[in-house]
């Protein structure tokens, strides 16, 4: 990949930021549709980075928007196989981006929208603590996982009325992940089909203040 990064920043004044935030937007989307979100979570958190990056391909009939993975003619079967083929182009993004704004993996999130969510979610599975935390809105796993990370967080976050990617999805995400001890919240809103509703925003970052990962919990009661 070219060593220029492809999409929006938003830096803070100081330097370095203490946080680095990347969000991935959905299919067929643009960085700038992120932009209200990166700025929401820029009042919380003003020294930290917020990236969003082109996702890697062009979108299928469009000069401008992009995607993560095609989804033409795409199945239950060859779903992960196309996700996989972007993981190592994402990591590249992540690591680049933490190596120029000196930011650690477990001060870095990832945030990811639908298809945005699905890459963030395999990249959590695939690359353990590169991220302390994932926020999935609207998403899923491409293939649920046979184990769990054990250094990222991952909150997921769904609308009940989501006919896109049904809630049932990140209600089965959850509930692998907690069957595997895994360090995971799930929020679903009512009345929320598939979109980036204020509520879930909200929500996400009641999750970030106030989540205490379990992994913490658990090395102050001298369990690991």
């Amino acid at each position: 990949m070219p060593e220029t990064f492809h999409g929006i920043e938003l830096l803070p004044k100081s330097r370095p930021p203490k946080q680095l935030y990347i969000l991935l937007h959905g299919v067929g989307s643009s960085p700038s549709d992120l932009l209200p979100m990166a700025k929401k979570f820029q009042d919380h958190y003003p020294d930290a980075a917020f990236l969003i990056p082109d996702g890697i391909q062009p979108f299928e009939g469009s000069d401008y928007r992009r995607q993560w993975f095609s989804v033409m003619d795409i199945t239950e079967e060859n779903r992960p196989a196309r996700v996989a083929e972007a993981i190592p182009l994402l990591y590249d993004i992540v690591k680049r981006a933490q190596d120029r704004l000196n930011v650690l993996p477990p001060d870095t999130a990832l945030v990811g929208f639908s298809q945005g969510s699905i890459l963030a979610l395999e990249f959590s599975a695939a690359h353990d603590g590169r991220a302390g935390r994932v926020i999935a809105f609207s998403g899923r796993y491409a293939r649920l996982p046979e184990k769990t990370p054990g250094l990222t967080t991952i909150h997921l976050l769904h609308g009940e009325n989501d006919h896109v990617i049904p809630a049932a999805q990140a209600h089965a995400a959850y509930e692998r992940l907690s069957s595997l001890h895994g360090d995971v919240t799930i929020d679903i809103a009512s009345s929320v089909g598939h979109e980036l509703h204020a509520a879930l925003i909200d929500r996400a970052i009641t999750r970030l203040e106030t989540c205490v990962p379990l992994r913490s919990w658990e090395r102050a009661l001298g369990m690991k």
